[in-house]
């Protein structure tokens, strides 16, 4: 039953908030009495708590994969886009935002767990760019991967990038070819090209 909870929890957040969705909804949607939910989470924030991590656990675990196959890095960055947005259903509410706002700890802890996952995963992506010629030699690793992930982080501030205006997923399309035009050789433009006509 708490794995139902779980998956049903996760479904109701991100298409309507972490706020928004309240414990009676839930309930309802599961068909089951609020009480039922109280026996596995102490409150809504247990709750939270608890859906993040397997909201973040589930991303992490299939980007791992991802990064396993060993496709060329620019390829690799592209399936990594998709396969978050397949999890995270476009953000339309705003999940992230809600999260920071209402959940500051917990919104701080999958932060800092992130970025954590991130830097191993892009230092890798980066220095296999550049050994296979794709990514300029010269490049900081350290550096870009910090700003990667900055920049990743602030494309979801939905007071500096409306969700009105632009949907995440064009906003992480836009970010992908603003990073790698910025890191690519010759023969990584070509690449990223090829990604982008798959668009």
């Amino acid at each position: 039953m708490k794995e139902k909870i779980i998956e049903k929890s996760n479904e109701l957040f991100l298409n309507f908030g972490f706020k928004s969705v309240t414990m009676d909804e839930i309930a309802s949607a599961l068909g089951v009495s609020k009480k039922t939910i109280y026996k596995y989470f102490n409150n809504k924030t247990a709750l939270v708590t608890s859906v993040t991590e397997h909201i973040f656990n589930n991303i992490s675990l299939g980007i791992n994969q991802i990064c396993s196959v060993k496709k060329n890095p620019i390829e690799e960055i592209f399936d990594i886009k998709r396969f978050i947005m397949s999890n995270l259903k476009d953000e339309k509410s705003s999940p992230q935002y809600q999260l920071q706002k209402y959940y500051p700890k917990i919104f701080a802890s999958i932060k800092k767990k992130q970025f954590e996952i991130m830097q191993v995963c892009v230092i890798q992506n980066l220095n296999d760019g550049i050994e296979q010629g794709l990514y300029r030699k010269n490049l900081d690793v350290e550096f870009i991967s910090r700003i990667y992930f900055n920049g990743m982080t602030t494309i979801k501030d939905k007071e500096l990038f409306p969700l009105n205006n632009y949907s995440m997923n064009t906003l992480m399309n836009y970010y992908l070819e603003y990073h790698l035009r910025g890191i690519c050789t010759e023969k990584g433009l070509e690449q990223l090209e090829n990604q982008l006509k798959q668009k």
